[in-house]
Protein backbone atom coordinates (compact mmCIF):
# COMPACT_ATOMS: atom_id res chain seq x y z
CA UNK A 1 0.00 0.00 0.00
CA UNK A 2 0.80 3.63 -0.67
CA UNK A 3 1.62 5.87 2.04
CA UNK A 4 -1.60 8.62 1.69
CA UNK A 5 -0.31 11.58 -0.32
CA UNK A 6 0.13 14.86 1.70
CA UNK A 7 -1.65 18.16 0.40
CA UNK A 8 1.90 19.85 0.51
CA UNK A 9 3.10 16.90 -2.26
CA UNK A 10 0.10 17.49 -4.60
CA UNK A 11 0.59 18.31 -8.56
CA UNK A 12 2.68 21.11 -9.35
CA UNK A 13 0.08 22.97 -11.25
CA UNK A 14 -2.53 23.21 -7.54
CA UNK A 15 0.51 23.72 -5.63
CA UNK A 16 1.55 26.54 -7.78
CA UNK A 17 -1.95 28.21 -7.76
CA UNK A 18 -2.52 27.94 -3.82
CA UNK A 19 1.03 29.76 -4.03
CA UNK A 20 0.13 32.87 -5.85
CA UNK A 21 -3.42 32.74 -3.47
CA UNK A 22 -1.72 32.64 -0.28
CA UNK A 23 0.18 35.79 -1.49
CA UNK A 24 -2.19 37.55 -2.52
CA UNK A 25 -3.90 37.06 0.73
CA UNK A 26 -0.66 38.29 3.07
CA UNK A 27 -0.19 40.88 0.77
CA UNK A 28 -3.78 41.96 1.61
CA UNK A 29 -3.38 41.45 5.36
CA UNK A 30 -0.50 43.53 5.49
CA UNK A 31 -1.99 46.36 3.41
CA UNK A 32 -4.76 46.65 6.02
CA UNK A 33 -2.99 46.41 9.13
CA UNK A 34 0.39 48.45 7.88
CA UNK A 35 -1.16 50.92 5.48
CA UNK A 36 -5.01 51.24 6.69
CA UNK A 37 -4.61 52.77 9.73
CA UNK A 38 -2.69 55.45 8.31
CA UNK A 39 -5.71 56.25 5.94
CA UNK A 40 -7.49 59.08 7.91
CA UNK A 41 -7.57 62.72 6.88
CA UNK A 42 -3.95 63.70 8.32
CA UNK A 43 -2.16 60.75 9.51
CA UNK A 44 1.43 60.11 8.56
CA UNK A 45 2.99 56.53 7.05
CA UNK A 46 5.19 54.40 9.32
CA UNK A 47 8.36 55.50 7.22
CA UNK A 48 7.37 59.27 7.34
CA UNK A 49 6.83 58.78 11.52
CA UNK A 50 10.45 57.46 11.65
CA UNK A 51 11.82 60.40 9.41
CA UNK A 52 9.91 62.77 11.63
CA UNK A 53 11.10 61.33 14.83
CA UNK A 54 14.42 61.57 13.84
CA UNK A 55 14.37 64.92 12.55
CA UNK A 56 13.30 66.30 15.92
CA UNK A 57 16.05 64.71 17.79
CA UNK A 58 18.52 66.76 15.54
CA UNK A 59 19.79 70.07 17.30
CA UNK A 60 18.01 73.41 16.45
CA UNK A 61 21.47 74.52 15.30
CA UNK A 62 23.57 72.25 13.85
CA UNK A 63 26.42 74.34 14.27
CA UNK A 64 28.85 71.03 14.37
CA UNK A 65 29.20 67.69 14.56
CA UNK A 66 29.39 67.77 18.58
CA UNK A 67 26.59 70.33 19.36
CA UNK A 68 24.37 69.32 22.00
CA UNK A 69 21.21 71.19 23.34
CA UNK A 70 21.31 71.76 26.55
CA UNK A 71 18.97 69.58 29.32
CA UNK A 72 17.85 73.18 30.83
CA UNK A 73 19.37 76.65 31.04
CA UNK A 74 22.82 76.72 32.48
CA UNK A 75 23.00 78.47 35.74
CA UNK A 76 23.45 82.69 34.33
CA UNK A 77 27.00 83.94 34.96
CA UNK A 78 27.33 86.75 37.82
CA UNK A 79 30.14 88.66 39.07
CA UNK A 80 29.88 86.19 41.81
CA UNK A 81 31.89 84.37 39.43
CA UNK A 82 35.55 83.70 38.35
CA UNK A 83 35.86 85.78 35.00
CA UNK A 84 38.20 86.58 32.46
CA UNK A 85 36.94 89.68 30.61
CA UNK A 86 33.66 91.79 31.23
CA UNK A 87 30.28 90.38 31.87
CA UNK A 88 29.02 94.18 31.03
CA UNK A 89 30.63 94.72 27.78
CA UNK A 90 30.77 91.39 26.17
CA UNK A 91 28.53 89.85 23.48
CA UNK A 92 29.20 86.40 24.13
CA UNK A 93 29.72 84.72 27.37
CA UNK A 94 31.58 81.42 28.01
CA UNK A 95 30.92 79.23 30.93
CA UNK A 96 32.95 76.79 30.70
CA UNK A 97 32.65 73.53 33.27
CA UNK A 98 36.04 71.98 33.89
CA UNK A 99 37.95 70.29 35.75
CA UNK A 100 42.13 70.77 36.50
CA UNK A 101 42.95 67.15 36.49
CA UNK A 102 41.44 66.23 32.69
CA UNK A 103 43.65 66.29 30.34
CA UNK A 104 41.57 67.29 27.80
CA UNK A 105 40.68 70.42 30.08
CA UNK A 106 44.68 70.99 29.78
CA UNK A 107 44.45 70.94 26.09
CA UNK A 108 41.25 73.31 25.76
CA UNK A 109 42.52 75.64 28.27
CA UNK A 110 44.96 77.26 25.75
CA UNK A 111 42.41 77.47 23.82
CA UNK A 112 39.91 79.55 25.55
CA UNK A 113 42.96 82.13 26.38
CA UNK A 114 43.34 82.65 22.99
CA UNK A 115 39.99 83.40 22.15
CA UNK A 116 39.54 85.67 24.66
CA UNK A 117 42.58 87.71 23.52
CA UNK A 118 41.76 87.61 20.17
CA UNK A 119 38.33 89.08 20.80
CA UNK A 120 39.13 91.46 23.49
CA UNK A 121 36.30 92.96 25.45
CA UNK A 122 33.55 91.09 23.02
CA UNK A 123 34.03 88.00 25.26
CA UNK A 124 34.21 87.00 28.37
CA UNK A 125 35.16 83.54 29.95
CA UNK A 126 33.60 82.30 33.28
CA UNK A 127 35.63 79.26 34.91
CA UNK A 128 33.18 76.31 36.61
CA UNK A 129 34.26 73.40 38.87
CA UNK A 130 32.82 70.08 37.12
CA UNK A 131 35.74 67.77 39.37
CA UNK A 132 35.56 63.50 37.82
CA UNK A 133 36.27 62.58 41.57
CA UNK A 134 35.81 59.03 40.27
CA UNK A 135 38.99 59.32 38.22
CA UNK A 136 40.97 61.94 39.38
CA UNK A 137 41.20 61.80 42.83
CA UNK A 138 42.87 65.30 42.62
CA UNK A 139 40.25 67.36 40.84
CA UNK A 140 38.46 68.63 43.91
CA UNK A 141 41.66 69.51 46.01
CA UNK A 142 42.92 71.27 42.78
CA UNK A 143 39.43 73.26 42.80
CA UNK A 144 39.70 74.44 46.27
CA UNK A 145 43.25 75.38 45.80
CA UNK A 146 42.36 77.73 43.04
CA UNK A 147 39.33 79.03 45.33
CA UNK A 148 41.92 79.59 48.19
CA UNK A 149 44.08 81.65 45.62
CA UNK A 150 41.06 83.56 44.82
CA UNK A 151 40.49 84.17 48.41
CA UNK A 152 43.44 85.84 49.07
CA UNK A 153 43.80 87.80 45.39
CA UNK A 154 40.76 87.87 43.80
CA UNK A 155 40.08 87.17 40.22
CA UNK A 156 43.69 87.51 39.07
CA UNK A 157 44.94 85.40 42.25
CA UNK A 158 42.21 82.53 40.96
CA UNK A 159 43.20 82.59 37.06
CA UNK A 160 47.22 82.75 38.48
CA UNK A 161 46.49 79.04 40.11
CA UNK A 162 43.99 77.94 37.25
CA UNK A 163 46.79 78.23 35.11
CA UNK A 164 49.25 77.28 36.90
CA UNK A 165 47.37 73.97 37.75
CA UNK A 166 46.97 72.83 34.50
CA UNK A 167 50.56 73.44 33.87
CA UNK A 168 51.37 71.16 36.75
CA UNK A 169 49.10 68.83 35.97
CA UNK A 170 50.89 65.69 36.56
CA UNK A 171 52.07 66.47 39.96
CA UNK A 172 49.27 67.49 41.54
CA UNK A 173 48.59 66.99 45.22
CA UNK A 174 49.60 69.17 48.29
CA UNK A 175 53.36 69.45 47.89
CA UNK A 176 52.09 71.22 44.38
CA UNK A 177 49.25 73.18 45.87
CA UNK A 178 51.62 74.41 48.52
CA UNK A 179 54.85 75.27 46.34
CA UNK A 180 52.25 77.33 43.53
CA UNK A 181 50.49 79.14 46.46
CA UNK A 182 54.52 80.36 47.32
CA UNK A 183 55.39 81.20 43.52
CA UNK A 184 52.13 83.48 43.52
CA UNK A 185 53.07 85.29 47.02
CA UNK A 186 50.09 83.27 48.91
CA UNK A 187 50.08 83.73 52.84
CA UNK A 188 51.35 80.52 53.50
CA UNK A 189 49.49 79.56 56.03
CA UNK A 190 46.72 80.78 55.35
CA UNK A 191 46.24 78.89 51.97
CA UNK A 192 47.45 75.57 54.01
CA UNK A 193 44.22 76.29 56.24
CA UNK A 194 42.03 76.71 53.55
CA UNK A 195 42.87 73.57 51.86
CA UNK A 196 41.59 71.64 54.70
CA UNK A 197 39.05 73.74 55.91
CA UNK A 198 36.13 72.56 53.38
CA UNK A 199 35.00 75.72 53.02
CA UNK A 200 34.61 75.41 49.04
CA UNK A 201 33.00 71.89 49.03
CA UNK A 202 29.68 73.24 48.87
CA UNK A 203 30.47 75.56 46.11
CA UNK A 204 32.36 73.07 43.94
CA UNK A 205 29.16 70.70 44.04
CA UNK A 206 26.83 73.15 43.64
CA UNK A 207 28.51 74.27 40.52
CA UNK A 208 29.07 70.97 39.24
CA UNK A 209 25.01 69.94 39.39
CA UNK A 210 24.33 72.78 38.01
CA UNK A 211 26.06 72.07 34.73
CA UNK A 212 25.09 68.43 34.79
CA UNK A 213 21.20 69.76 35.09
CA UNK A 214 22.33 72.08 32.00
CA UNK A 215 23.61 68.42 29.98
CA UNK A 216 27.16 68.78 30.64
CA UNK A 217 28.01 64.67 31.21
CA UNK A 218 32.13 65.31 30.92
CA UNK A 219 34.83 67.61 31.15
CA UNK A 220 35.30 70.27 29.41
CA UNK A 221 31.98 71.24 29.11
CA UNK A 222 31.85 74.97 27.34
CA UNK A 223 28.51 77.27 26.79
CA UNK A 224 28.69 79.95 24.53
CA UNK A 225 25.75 82.27 24.69
CA UNK A 226 24.25 79.16 26.25
CA UNK A 227 24.97 76.15 23.78
CA UNK A 228 26.61 73.41 24.81
CA UNK A 229 29.95 72.84 23.28
CA UNK A 230 31.00 69.29 24.60
CA UNK A 231 34.65 68.11 24.61
CA UNK A 232 38.27 70.00 23.60
CA UNK A 233 37.45 71.16 20.13
CA UNK A 234 39.10 73.08 17.32
CA UNK A 235 40.11 76.59 17.97
CA UNK A 236 38.38 76.86 14.58
CA UNK A 237 34.97 75.53 15.37
CA UNK A 238 34.45 77.83 18.74
CA UNK A 239 36.01 81.11 16.49
CA UNK A 240 33.40 80.63 13.96
CA UNK A 241 30.46 80.20 16.52
CA UNK A 242 31.62 83.13 18.55
CA UNK A 243 32.20 85.32 15.07
CA UNK A 244 28.24 84.27 14.44
CA UNK A 245 27.01 85.51 18.15
CA UNK A 246 28.98 88.76 17.36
Amino acid sequence: MEPKQGFFEGPPQTMFTFGVACGLAISAIAFVFLGGINAAPGSASASEKVVANANILQPTQPVANNVAPPASDVPKATEDDWVRGDLGSAKVVMIEYSDFQCPYCSSHHPTMQQLVDEFGGSVAWVYRHFPLTSIHPQATPAAVAAECAGEQQGNDGFWSMADALFANQTTLGQATFERLAGEQGLDAASFKSCLSSGKYNSKITSQQSGGASAGVTGTPGTFINGQLIPGAVPIDQLRSIIQGEI
